[in-house]
């Protein structure tokens, strides 16, 4: 009784192991193709988080802000609100003294800022006729 020989189970540990080497690249694969397929899509965000990315405030008097941000090897955000058209010139000039201006302008007024080459800042404003000014925003950096 004692000199059963124990059946040996190598194929068990043999499975083990091709699963655990072949798995986890796959599964790496699998997340890898997942989370490149979610980049660069634009996505939501909140406009104060945006606005601090492209180093800046909204006005106080902006309305009906929208603001999307897409990421993967450079973040890009835009900002979309509108203000009143008389303090538009005056946010801009707080908000971007450095700015400078961005041609060709197909619209009413274009400003771009480059800070130290590693974030670019562009505005572009649409003077509307109800006295608003949209101003549409994008960044992005390197």
């Amino acid at each position: 009784m004692g000199d059963e020989k124990k059946k040996s189970r190598w194929w068990i540990w043999l499975l083990v192991g091709l699963t655990v080497l072949c798995g986890l690249p796959v599964t790496m694969m699998a997340w890898w193709v997942y989370s490149f397929g979610e980049a660069g899509r634009p996505q939501p965000v909140d406009c104060a988080e945006a606005m601090d990315f492209a180093r800046g405030r909204l006005p106080a008097d902006a309305e009906d802000a929208r603001c999307t941000g897409m990421h993967w090897q450079d973040s890009y955000v835009t900002v979309d609100f509108r203000m009143p058209r008389a303090g538009v010139a005056d946010w801009l000039k707080a908000t971007y003294p450095d700015a400078e201006p961005d041609t060709p302008c197909e619209e009413d007024l274009c400003r771009v800022v480059d800070h130290d080459q590693v974030l670019y800042v562009h505005v572009k404003v649409v003077y509307e006729d109800d006295g608003t000014g949209l101003v549409h925003l994008t960044s992005f950096d390197m």
